[in-house]
């Protein structure tokens, strides 16, 4: 059973790390699999199947290093080498596929719940000269949540990777349409954009849409080769309520995805992390209604 954070306007489910999604790309402490708002959903699953809606991401899932996982390049085929919040995985090719599913060796998890937070803690073993402890709080607030992470390197090596929600949206499960509306504090020049339904309309700091896509698009770097402050909004005309989400951090890049059911802005955070130094961040997303 999902652990509920909720006050009078929110609700907040949250999978613990062996409960549900336990595959390789999505961070195990970081499994809020649904928020609603009033009653009203404004998160989904990746993949509209349910059969398999356990191995996929939903919500408001986050991932270390999509691009390179810890240790990867240190570990030969048939090793072992670190995926942040999950464990251990065994290398099986020469390159990294994030949507790979790979063995697991689960880490240490620890957990803490009160009515309002929880924080989940993991811890992993030494390997390769890699080695972190990551803790992250989740607190239910009046207008909101927020997520609050702190990462130590424990190990010998220094830890460079990202780390980005991927942010399943759909507003009381409305498909993609002209109703929405995703908005940005900085000037749109995306590096490159997958559109082949030209569904996408960019105008200065917006995204919007002409029509109701069937297939996947994805905006690569929105801010192009600046990194602004780490934020978005989207809203939707018809259901009026809105979400957004602000960081602590510039963002590394800014990216889109989506298909006809869900839209997905990510704001992907740049870590570097000496040995036995630490680090912290947050992101904190606001529900409301439109005036």
């Amino acid at each position: 059973m999902p652990h509920i954070l909720k006050n009078e306007q929110l609700e907040i489910h949250i999978d613990l790390p062996h409960e549900n999604y336990q595959t390789s790309r999505f961070d195990w402490t970081g499994k809020i699999q649904t928020v609603k708002f009033r009653g009203i959903p404004v998160s989904i699953t990746e993949k509209n199947n349910g059969s398999e809606e356990n191995s996929f991401g939903k919500g408001f899932y986050n991932e270390f290093g999509i691009d390179s996982a810890l240790g990867f390049e240190c570990a030969k085929v048939g090793e072992w080498f670190h995926k942040i919040g999950i464990g251990l995985l065994k290398k099986s090719d020469s390159e990294y596929f994030f949507y790979k599913e790979h063995e697991i060796q689960p880490a240490e998890f620890e957990v803490k719940t009160t009515s309002k937070c929880i924080q989940l803690k993991c811890t992993s073993v030494l390997l390769h000269g890699y080695g972190y402890i990551l803790t992250k709080n989740m607190t239910v607030q009046d207008d909101g949540f927020i997520i609050s992470y702190h990462l130590k390197n424990t190990g010998e090596k220094e830890i460079i990777t990202d780390e980005y929600v991927h942010n399943f949206l759909a507003i009381n499960n409305e498909r993609v349409s002209p109703e929405y509306l995703l908005k940005f504090p900085f000037q749109l020049n995306p590096e490159n954009l997958l559109d082949s339904e030209k569904a996408i309309d960019l105008r200065c700091n917006e995204v919007s849409f002409k029509s109701n896509p069937e297939g996947e698009f994805f905006i690569h770097k929105l801010s192009g080769n600046t990194t602004p402050q780490a934020e978005w909004e989207l809203i939707h005309r018809k259901q009026k309520i809105g979400i957004s989400e602000t960081a602590s951090f510039q963002a590394q890049k800014v990216n889109l995805w989506g298909w006809k059911h869900v839209i997905s802005p990510e704001l992907f955070h740049h870590i570097h992390l000496k040995p036995d130094e630490s680090t912290e961040w947050y992101r904190k997303y606001k529900i409301f209604m439109l005036d």
